[in-house]
């Protein structure tokens, strides 16, 4: 069997991309937040953010020829801004601490 046809790996990643959706559509209104719900969102975020870690992981663990071309995909698209997978994820963790710094001011 396939890393995507697996029922679990196909219920994941559609919660990972809901899960995604969901804070992108909320995070619009982050401004209006008070101090408590902007910490919530931070850790909403932290929590979306180690979940998808986790999830690439397993892609780049995986020996599907799918999932390691998902990888070199990602890498790719990232490397047209200029940054690799883990810059990604060490630029998102930078942007959640300064927002934390932000709310405990």
């Amino acid at each position: 069997m396939g890393f995507f046809d697996s029922e679990i790996v196909q219920q994941e990643a559609r919660q990972l991309f809901e899960d995604y959706q969901s804070l992108i559509q909320l995070g619009a209104d982050y401004g209006k937040f008070d101090r408590e719900g902007k910490k919530l969102f931070i850790d909403r975020m932290e929590e979306m953010m180690d979940r998808y870690r986790v999830f690439m992981k397993r892609f780049e663990l995986s020996e599907d020829f799918m999932a390691k071309m998902t990888v070199e995909q990602l890498k790719t698209q990232l490397n047209q801004f200029g940054v690799t997978p883990q810059q990604m994820f060490d630029q998102m963790h930078v942007t959640l601490e300064r927002m934390k710094a932000e709310v405990d001011k």
